[in-house]
């Protein structure tokens, strides 16, 4: 705190003295800029919150952006030689720009260590999300040293599923259910979609795989004949829809969406919809890890974070449940 004070930091310029007694003054200003509050509203809810707001101005803004941006390349440049995430959540997450025709893009891996801690990983602009895209995202990560992860978990209709096998084909992987429901929702008549999506939930939720597979079947009887398209975008996915069974069943609820990606971006997309987008694709980038970054210190374990490192260790899983020894599976 003292270093930037000290090294003419210009948010030391616009902050009263007694200011810096606080802990959690150098997250004061991405979090009124970040949670919706556009340029003209910045001064009056600062002054309200400090008392005092001079010297903020639109340049302030800006030059507050550029250090964001400055904050992003460092952060891309890390030696990830001795991180390990054991999961990871993969989503590319769109929203405008307001000076260019194409939407932004951002491609955004969120990891869980191997002590159950969530940690953000990377965050890319990605061309519609493309799998080029996705595949220099994690070449880079490789390049700095970054392990394979057991699993990945994404929306199904990504293109990072083929980056995934090009630069990590050890890597299971799990689409999101939240995903995945709506899709198959989408193809049938609203009438039908509550009555189905208490079908597919039985099938998410199931205890084991074979209650899944009953369920799945059941599903597929139901639907088939006169939804085929529902039942196939249900089907073709069977096998990875099902790839949390193979882990702890603690830890089924954080591996079956990529909500912890989807409810941090809910703020992004409020911001964005109050300004009418950033900029451009360089303060939008900014902007989203800015958002990321100040979010992952109140991100929770997994449940069970004990587990996380046996998953990393190769420990066998089924239904959940540790084997303790590979001849006990021959003998379930």
């Amino acid at each position: 705190m003292n270093d930037r004070r000290e090294g003419g930091s210009f948010i030391s310029a616009i902050l009263p003295p007694w200011a810096w007694r606080s802990p959690k003054v150098a997250e004061v200003l991405p979090a009124l800029y970040l949670r919706g509050i556009s340029t003209k509203d910045f001064v009056p809810a600062l002054a309200e919150f400090f008392g005092s707001a001079a010297g903020l101005s639109a340049s302030t803004i800006q030059r507050l952006t550029r250090d964001w941006s400055q904050e992003l390349q460092e952060f891309g440049q890390r030696d990830r030689s001795q991180a390990d995430y054991v999961y990871l959540w993969a989503d590319g997450v769109h929203f405008n720009i307001r000076l260019e025709e194409d939407r932004l893009c951002c491609l955004v891996l969120i990891g869980v260590r191997a002590d159950g801690h969530k940690e953000l990983v990377a965050v890319g602009d990605g061309f519609r999300e493309s799998q080029d895209s996705w595949a220099e995202v994690l070449r880079d990560l490789t390049r700095r040293g970054m392990r394979a992860p057991m699993l990945a978990i994404g929306d199904g209709a990504l293109s990072f599923w083929g980056a995934l096998r090009e630069v990590f084909p050890e890597s299971q992987e799990q689409p999101c259910w939240v995903h995945k429901i709506a899709n198959v929702l989408d193809a049938l008549p609203k009438s039908l979609q509550p009555k189905a999506k208490a079908a597919l939930h039985e099938i998410m939720n199931a205890e084991h795989r074979e209650a899944a597979e009953l369920a799945l079947g059941r599903f597929q009887e139901s639907y088939s004949a006169k939804y085929p398209k529902a039942v196939e975008k249900l089907v073709k996915d069977r096998e990875v829809l099902l790839t949390h069974f193979n882990f702890p069943a603690e830890h089924w609820v954080h591996l079956r969406s990529t909500n912890a990606i989807e409810s941090t971006f809910a703020t992004v997309r409020l911001r964005t919809r109050n300004t009418k987008g950033a900029g451009s694709r360089t303060a939008g980038l900014a902007m989203a890890y800015k958002l990321l970054d100040a979010a992952q210190a109140r991100w929770r374990c997994v449940n069970a974070p004990h587990l996380v490192a046996l998953v990393r260790a190769g420990a066998t899983f089924v239904d959940g449940f540790k084997l303790e020894r590979e001849d006990q599976r021959d003998a379930a």
